[in-house]
Formats: C-alpha cells, structure tokens, sequence
C-alpha cells in the first residue's frame, strides 16, 4: 500500500481514539494537510478496497481490514520513536518526526527485530501504547486528562499526546515527562485553568495543555 494510503488510515484510527472522534473527511484532511475534496476521494477509493466505510456527510470507519493496517503502522512508528530515543536521546518532536518517515519503510521483520531490542515495550516515549505483533493493544487505559484532576492528590503522567514541537520543548523545560509524577494544587474552574507543582516548582496550564496530557491517581 502506498504512504498515502498508511497515513489516510493511520489518520482515522488515531483521530477515532480522541475524545471529539472526529473521523468526517474534512478533519481528516486538516490532519493530513490535503483538500477536503482529496480526503473525500481518497476515503471513496479506499471502501473500494474495503479498507474503510464510507457514508457522504457522516464519519469515517476502519473496516477490520483498515484496523490491522493503522495498528500495523502505528507498532512501527512507535517503535522507531522508541528506538531512537533509547539511541540518541532525541526529543520527543524530533522522534515523531522521523519515525513518521521511517514507519513506511520498515517490514514486519524489522519491526520485530527492533521490539525484541527493547523488550518489547507496552507504551512508546510520549506514553502511547504499540500494538504487539498481532496488531493488538494488550494494554488497558485508566488515564484521564490534567483537567479532570482533583485538587491535593498526587498523579503520575502517562501520556502526553500531541504533535507539536512547542509543547514538547515546554514539557521537556519543566519537566512534564511521561512517568513523571505532578501534584494538582489548584483547579481554576472557571478560567479552565490547572496548577501543578512538579519538581519542586509551580506551573499553571490553561487547557490547551490539560486537555493533552493524560495522568493515573497514584496509590
């Protein structure tokens, strides 16, 4: 299958696990940077290929064939960002980056080889889960969002899930780094805003960042 068609795919299962599960043509075509007529059309050839199903104006599904190929690429780009952070100590831009690249070159061979390297690991850099072999998510996800914290208890980051180079470079600074732990102080309602203490320092994140950084309740 063509990059095109992987990161079409790769585009409705990723954009289906957000909490907006927003799979219509035009939002996959702002992810993709394309038309929205090219999304239109590339989603009407790829329910040809039973790869997904396609209704006008409604959201776009992954058939179980289209599933397995989303997991397919996904196992592999998060196991080269996993690889090349082990490696080089890249940041977490820079890994997304390359491996967006790099995803569309690799066998199942290679993609096996590169897990059993690193112990066949359950969830990448940013805290996202690879599919095993099988194309499977063996992992179970009881994180919530920063914003629906409560105030006085302690959390440990688990996902940080974006794509943008200047939210990285923030988290990188002040230390908001998958495993992590951060204590929710403060809870401003109203302005949507939430106050953490990390690293013996304060921050305060409004919910551009809240709504993108994923924490489980320690014990």
């Amino acid at each position: 299958m063509s990059v095109a068609i992987e990161n079409f795919v790769k585009a409705i299962y990723k954009n289906g696990k957000r909490d907006n599960n927003d799979t219509k043509p035009g939002n996959i075509a702002k992810e993709l940077g394309i038309s929205n007529a090219a999304a239109t059309d590339m989603a009407k050839k790829l329910a040809v290929k039973d790869l997904l199903h396609y209704q006008k104006y409604q959201k776009l599904k992954l058939t179980e064939k289209g599933t397995k190929m989303a997991l397919t690429v996904v196992r592999k780009h998060r196991l080269w960002e996993s690889l090349l952070f082990k490696l080089f100590d890249m940041s977490l831009h820079d890994i997304h980056r390359e491996a967006e690249l790099l995803e569309h070159q690799t066998s199942d061979l290679l993609a096996n080889k590169i897990s059993e390297y690193l112990g066949n690991p359950k969830f990448d850099p940013h805290g996202d889960p690879i599919p095993n072999a099988d194309g499977e998510i063996t992992t179970t996800d009881t994180s919530i969002t920063l914003s629906q914290t409560s105030e006085g208890k302690t959390y440990i980051i688990s996902r940080l899930m974006s794509d943008d180079k200047e939210f990285f470079d923030f988290c990188a600074q002040h230390g908001l780094k998958y495993g992590n732990t951060v204590l929710v102080s403060k809870q401003f309602t109203k302005n949507k805003m939430t106050q953490i203490s990390i690293n013996n320092n304060t921050i305060l994140l409004n919910e551009d960042f809240t709504s993108i950084i994923y924490v489980n309740e320690t014990n």
